[in-house]
């Protein structure tokens, strides 16, 4: 199902704007997520869409060429999965999956037929007769979304699917359910302030930041190619480089470095993967903390800028706190954007 929303916007009581005129065109079977900090507007639109806020004068909600602005959140068939899950403890996986259908009145077979169907689907085939209250987070979750999936609905919402889970099963649970809604073949809409889960699962990630769309696109292309400082900060933790630019260099309080092309009245950043400790490098640090990540090293930096850098570093072994170095950073791999980006 395609959706197609135009002028969206929310001023709430007092004058406060939630959200800032939007449009967005999401594409049947798309996966899209609302990505960015708390209070940017990305549960205000979830919740326009899913008809439990009502949006400014002017907006245009339209579900296959249907305009549902005015439709009940009953009427727009739509399917949800909060942040709690809000699950019946008093009932088994069954009657939670099957409890909208009974709402709708469905006859008792069409009951159990759409309930086993969902139940193989989301691998809940082993619990399917045991108590919500003795299940783990994982299997709660895929409990969640198949009871939100059995009626069959238009769209999907999710609410920060995840953040109810610790952080290893959160980890653990991306790929697991963008493989779901894959399976689904649904078109689905997901909130979430976590850039990895948005990139681990979306098609498309749309960056909100105070009440408006910053930028739209691939995690790809969000990644390479960000429009503004604040894109490059909140996917792959971009970091400022402030300094004195003098055409197409960068004069920073550790050094100078050359840049792609010259970036007069512009903003530089830098993400850490792209810090290179090299002996012969143009910019001196010193190590302020050393953290041991598995596959890398994190290595906090000072005195390269006025404020602190990071480093991923590679390796057997790191250097120690205290210990001075040099850095390099190839020139292509900075980021040059424009000043007065959405922060």
């Amino acid at each position: 199902m395609t959706l197609t929303l135009t002028n969206i916007a929310k001023t709430f009581p007092g004058g406060t704007k939630g959200l800032l005129p939007t449009d967005l065109e999401i594409a049947k079977g798309e996966i899209l997520s609302l990505l960015g900090p708390s209070g940017c507007g990305k549960s205000t639109l979830l919740r326009i869409i899913a008809g439990l806020e009502t949006p400014d004068a002017g907006a245009r909600i339209v579900f296959d060429g249907e305009d549902v602005t005015q439709q009940s959140v009953e009427t727009r068939k739509i399917g949800m999965v909060f942040q709690s899950y809000a699950l019946f403890p008093n009932m088994s996986v069954r009657g939670n999956i099957g409890y909208g259908l009974k709402i709708q009145g469905l006859p008792k077979a069409d009951i159990d037929r759409r309930v086993n169907e969902v139940i193989a689907l989301c691998r809940l085939t082993d619990y399917a007769d045991r108590a919500i209250t003795v299940l783990s987070g994982g299997q709660r979750q895929r409990v969640a979304l198949a009871r939100a999936m059995a009626p069959r609905p238009r769209v999907l919402l999710l609410d920060e699917p995840l953040s109810a889970l610790d952080a290893a099963l959160r980890g653990q649970l991306r790929d697991e359910l963008r493989l779901l809604l894959r399976q689904f073949g649904i078109t689905a809409i997901f909130v979430t302030h976590d850039q990895d889960e948005a990139m681990a699962i979306a098609d498309r990630v749309a960056v909100m930041s105070l009440g408006e769309v910053a930028q739209i696109g691939t995690p790809e292309a969000l990644y390479r190619n960000p429009a503004t400082g604040f894109v490059a900060r909140f996917v792959g933790d971009a970091m400022p480089l402030p300094g004195r630019i003098e055409g197409d260099q960068l004069h920073l309080q550790g050094g100078v470095l050359n840049l792609p092309e010259p970036a007069d009245g512009k903003e530089v950043l830098v993400r850490a993967e792209d810090i290179r400790i090299d002996p012969t490098g143009p910019i001196t640090a010193r190590v302020e903390a050393v953290t041991f990540l598995g596959t890398h090293y994190r290595i906090a930096l000072a005195g390269a800028t006025e404020g602190p850098l990071f480093a991923l570093h590679s390796g057997l072994s790191a250097a120690k706190p205290g210990e001075n170095l040099r850095l390099s950073i190839a020139a292509e791999s900075l980021l040059i954007l424009p000043k007065g980006g959405t922060t």
